[in-house]
């Protein structure tokens, strides 16, 4: 069956040749005899385009229309996605543009908070900003046997008269400023002990803004395994340094005075000599 379709394609092809040149009408026409074989027809065919010459059969009836070329698609291909990429460039230049302008605005733009603002933003933090420090304020008092349990922000401290503590960057205060913690939690002395709930309503810890510094370092290292990543970054919390001057809200045990003896009292008496 494969032969015979062969021989039979080959046929077909031999008459249209012969049909659309006149110069090949002299040929025979290869019929498929009984007793020949497909080899020989096929041979036979190969002789008369050689002895013909393949430019006058070179001319082909059916016109062939093809679907698309090739060599054009991949040009326009080329140029869409050089125009793709010229376009994408240029959209990365100008996010770059507007993030350095952004970043720029926001460096220069600072804001800027009325005076509620600024009281009800130190309010939730739990302090309240008097004034500054003046040259008759005696912020080194004598020790007195009370504390205090104050929150500033999210961080609580025992506190007493004279002690120095170390919170988070407070904002709208700076040095030698005079300030209310409101927050107090507990209030304590040798008799009484008075707990809030949660604040207690009375309370007050005076203190004073001595600094403004900044922490150790803290180096934060991260590392994914097996993905080369590594990242080492350092960090230096902002602190601001408190000097607690007064507790208010309880009361104060008086100063028990424990009297030295005199010179005289440990000396014996004298004795005087009674004349007869």
């Amino acid at each position: 069956m494969a032969n015979r379709r062969c021989l039979l394609a080959l046929t077909r092809y031999a008459s249209t040749l012969f049909s659309t040149n006149s110069s090949l009408s002299s040929l025979p026409t290869p019929l498929p005899l009984p007793g020949q074989s497909l080899k020989t027809i096929a041979s036979k065919l190969a002789h008369d385009y050689t002895t013909i010459g393949p430019t006058r059969c070179s001319h082909w009836s059916h016109p062939r229309n093809f679907s698309s070329n090739r060599d054009t698609e991949a040009e326009d291909e080329d140029e869409e996605d050089a125009e793709d990429d010229d376009d994408d460039d240029e959209e990365m230049c100008e996010s770059s543009e507007d993030e350095n302008v952004g970043n720029a605005s926001a460096s220069n733009f600072k804001t800027e908070y009325t005076e509620e603002e600024r009281e009800t933003e130190a309010a939730a933090i739990g302090y309240k900003v008097v004034g500054p420090l003046d040259r008759s304020d005696w912020v080194f008092k004598p020790y007195e046997p009370i504390f205090a349990v104050v929150q500033i922000g999210s961080h609580q401290f025992k506190v007493s008269n004279g002690d120095c503590i170390f919170t988070e960057r407070l904002k709208f205060c700076e040095v030698n400023d005079k300030l209310i913690l409101n927050k107090v939690l507990l209030l304590g002395s040798s008799s009484q002990t008075i707990i809030g709930r949660p604040i207690v309503p009375d309370g007050a810890v005076h203190a004073v803004v001595e600094e403004h510094a900044l922490d150790a370092k803290v180096i934060i290292f991260k590392k994914k395994r097996r993905k080369n990543y590594r990242r080492t970054k350092g960090h230096r919390q902002e602190l601001t340094k408190l000097r607690i001057t007064d507790i208010q809200g309880i009361e104060k045990p008086e100063k028990i005075v424990t009297g030295t003896p005199s010179k005289g009292s440990g000396k014996n008496p004298e004795k005087v000599a009674v004349a007869a």
